[in-house]
């Protein structure tokens, strides 16, 4: 197939306003927002959010920008509205194991009640217990207690007041303490002295009834500790006789104010027995402690075991939660224990614990970045434990390692069901994949975003009510038909392909936005096709610095291209530069080299380690097509070398291959190519020639440099003919060659472009093999050969003086 010229019309897709059926965005802004060309990850997304059983999570994968977490997030609430509200959560104090508080689930708002109805219990028995401790009927029965007991203990204290009386010894009470001593026969105290005056058979007898007495002593604490212990259980069994009605009826008024069913009814009630107990056992603690601030402090630590950790309250949520968590720590995420210090220990209990995003989301759905997630080793493996598990144990990391005491608590643990959505990249979701092999059990769900897809009048229709919605929701200016298909052009410009339209509606959004500004600023109107050319022109103003120092150093000189006659073994390439948030192409000479030799071709980019392995891949290529082009004449006696001039920063792609061979057929057939033409494209081993990236970039790269120096009218590109459907020229460019300053090829076969950039056929072989004498490879073919007699000269006369014998030397120039 020969060459072909491409007319204006070929360059670009224009959009008919008209075609889209609408004057103005506004008639669009109250018709639904769909999914835009992301059939597939919306059918994806409903499935994994439907799906009720364990493991279907999603990760959903795609570019930034493309919506994928706008999407979710429209899809997480429209589901979450049609499921039920999870339950409340609270942690309680466990009166069994203090260090392991309680975690007990409520229907939603139940949670709430509970702590309130609690409150008012425990404030209602403040008030109550002392005035059922200080009525008649306790104090008579107290009274009536304590005086058997002291009659019990008098009755024996008299006994063993007898007891010493007769032995000689008076006793009387000091102090909490027994005393006695020994007296003389008128009852008097003897002093030290005068015991030790007795005669001694009567200190041997007052020592013996001293051993007796001190026994018999004994004996009395013996029998009166247990009347005295048994005083006390009867008065406290009083004070729990006198105060049960009061704590049963409140306690009965928590169990009625629950109105819902609880699901984990014996759980509370156990809980609410333990409670009562611990009351019951604490009575004394509520009577009279007014005028005590000790047993007031004491009083006050034992009502904080009976409040509520309301820790999930779901009481406000009319269905499932939904929450993106965009700051994902550690404590964040997984939830928290707050520690104090108090002596030097760290202290803590179960009121100051708190849930995390996980606890929260449960019954409902939970978002999560996965970069951030791998952001801390220690968050991402509690998350692949808990994905292991299903259960959450809440724990303060580091306290283990803190330098001072601290007071351990091992909160139950927690059963929790949650939807994660996980927002990645595709690199992200494979890597994982490869590195944790579990990780694709647990998300069955991938929701995986294309970055383009196919335009129809569907989705153009989609996009302007797309472009309806962000004028309404911030509230700018509305577009014109006009304003609205140069908009959609511009998403076929991003895509790089006529038939398809970009997926990544951020870039739309941003040039809504930065339309609607410059629309604004001359006055109110709708916004119209010049507003959006505008904003395009102010987007590259701000960020084609490095281009423009670039083409400058071209055009002063520094960088050497040629754009005007014919050179042998040099060719204009065209490469593409991206930046990230801006790209753009700029023409790159190549030279070549050949002369006799066996070494083969030298990649000087890869003997420097300048290339990368695709460029590589192509320089490979060519080698083995250029070898297969003069199989006839194997093995060839061929050096050669090939080169980007003036390239510091290193080559990587292959869509230099197709300059690189016509650079080095040139240099062998001694043919000049023409400067005016610059090329790109790839090319297999068959010697098709393939499309390439970046084409509409680099073709406008060599459009600019050209316009910079002066058309001649010659000047243009080669591209591959299978790049034309990727072809969205800017308007400029398109009445370039409109008005033939400018020229655009393409080629399907390498062999097609070496004729239009030499103006000699290719040739084709004969049936050994041969081409042609006068065409481009036979002239290639005459050089190879005449290489080969060079070649065998000097082995045949190895003392022979060496020359280089170089392509061109055995014909004349045309």
């Amino acid at each position: 197939m020969p060459i072909a010229t491409l007319s204006p019309q070929d360059l670009r897709l224009t959009i008919d306003p008209v075609s889209l059926g609408f004057a103005d965005t506004s008639e669009l802004q109250d018709e639904a927002l769909p999914w835009i060309g992301q059939a597939r990850a919306e059918a994806a997304a409903h499935f994994g959010l439907g799906m009720d059983q364990p493991n279907y999570n999603l990760f959903v994968l795609g570019d930034v920008g493309s919506g994928r977490s706008s999407l979710l997030k429209q899809a997480m609430h429209a589901m979450a509205a049609s499921r039920r509200v999870p339950p409340d959560l609270c942690y309680l104090h466990n009166f069994d194991a203090p260090e392991r508080p309680l975690a007990l689930r409520l229907p939603a708002g139940e949670g709430r009640l509970l702590r309130q109805l609690l409150m008012q219990a425990m404030k209602t028995l403040q008030r109550d217990i002392p005035q059922r401790l200080e009525g008649q009927d306790y104090k008579a029965e107290g009274e009536r207690i304590e005086k058997a007991w002291k009659e019990d203990v008098a009755r024996h204290y008299a006994e063993l007041s007898a007891f010493a009386e007769a032995r000689s010894f008076s006793l009387h009470r000091e102090e909490g303490r027994m005393v006695f001593t020994l007296v003389g026969k008128k009852g008097q105290a003897l002093t030290e002295d005068e015991v030790l005056a007795l005669p001694k058979a009567r200190r041997v007898e007052a020592e013996q009834a001293e051993q007796e007495l001190r026994a018999e002593i004994t004996r009395y604490i013996e029998k009166t500790q247990p009347l005295e212990r048994a005083m006390n259980d009867a008065l406290a069994a009083l004070r729990r006789q006198v105060v049960k009605p009061l704590l049963d009826r409140e306690l009965q008024a928590i169990r009625a104010g629950l109105k819902k069913q609880i699901k984990d009814a014996a759980k509370l009630n156990a809980y609410l027995d333990a409670l009562a107990q611990d009351v019951s056992d604490n009575l004394e603690l509520f009577h009279s402690v007014e005028d005590d601030g000790g047993r007031q402090d004491e009083l006050n630590a034992v009502l904080t075991r009976y409040r509520v950790n309301l820790v999930v309250d779901n009481g406000g949520l009319d269905g499932a939660p939904v929450i993106v968590e965009d700051n994902p720590l550690f404590r964040a995420l997984f939830g928290s224990i707050e520690y104090q210090s108090e002596n030097d220990v760290l202290v803590t209990d179960f009121s100051r614990i708190h849930a995390g995003s996980l606890l929260r989301a449960h019954g409902g759905f939970l978002m999560l970045h996965l970069r951030d997630v791998l952001a801390d080793p220690l968050v991402w493996e509690q998350l692949r434990r808990f994905l292991r598990s299903g259960r959450l144990q809440i724990e303060e990391p580091g306290v283990a390692f803190s330098p001072i005491a601290a007071v351990s608590l091992v909160p139950e643990a927690i059963d929790v069901e949650v939807k994660l959505v996980l927002i990645g990249s595709r690199d992200q979701y494979y890597e994982l994949q490869e590195a944790a092999p579990e990780f694709a059990r647990h998300f069955r769900a991938k929701v995986d975003f294309a970055d383009s897809f196919v335009a129809s009048a569907g989705s153009r229709r989609a996009s302007a009510i797309f472009v309806a919605h962000a004028c309404r929701q911030s509230g700018l200016p509305h577009f014109s038909a006009a304003a609205v298909a140069r908009l959609l052009e511009e998403s076929h410009r991003e895509a790089g392909d006529q038939m398809r339209e970009s997926a990544i509606f951020a870039r739309t959004e941003a040039m809504v936005m930065e339309s609607a500004a410059i629309c604004q600023a001359r006055g109110p109107d709708l916004v119209q096709v010049e507003d959006v050319e505008a904003a395009l022109q102010a987007y590259v103003g701000r960020h084609d610095y490095t281009e423009q120092r670039l083409r400058e150093e071209i055009a002063e000189g520094d960088v050497l291209i040629e754009l005007h006659g014919d050179r042998l073994g040099q060719l204009n390439g065209l490469s593409q530069i991206d930046l990230g948030d801006y790209r753009f192409g700029l023409p790159v000479r190549l030279s070549a080299h050949t002369y006799a030799g066996e070494d083969g071709l030298l990649n000087i980019e890869r003997e420097v380690e300048l290339s990368g392995p695709i460029h590589d891949k192509g320089v490979f290529i060519l080698q083995n097509y250029l070898a297969a082009l003069f199989a006839h004449l194997a093995p060839l006696s061929l050096n050669a070398s090939i080169v980007f001039e003036q390239q510091h920063h290193g080559v990587e792609g292959d869509s230099a291959s197709c300059a690189e061979l016509y650079a080095l057929l040139s240099a062998l057939s001694g043919l000049p190519l023409k400067q005016g033409i610059a090329v790109t494209g790839a090319l297999n081993q068959h010697g098709e020639v393939l499309p390439v990236g970046g084409i509409n970039e680099k073709i406008e790269g060599w459009f600019h440099v050209c316009e910079t120096a002066g058309f001649d009218g010659s000047q243009g590109v080669l591209i591959p003919a299978r790049n034309r459907r990727h072809l969205m020229l800017s308007p400029k460019l398109v009445e370039g060659v409109a008005s033939g300053r400018f020229h655009i090829h393409t080629a399907d076969h390498v062999t097609e472009g070496i004729a239009l950039l030499t103006g000699v056929t290719a040739g084709e072989p004969n049936a050994a093999g041969h081409y042609p004498h006068g065409s481009v490879l036979g002239q290639a073919q005459d050089a190879l050969l005449a290489f080969r007699r060079a070649c065998q000269m000097q082995q045949e006369h190895p003392k022979a003086p060496r020359r280089h014998f170089r392509a061109g030397d055995h014909t004349h120039r045309r």
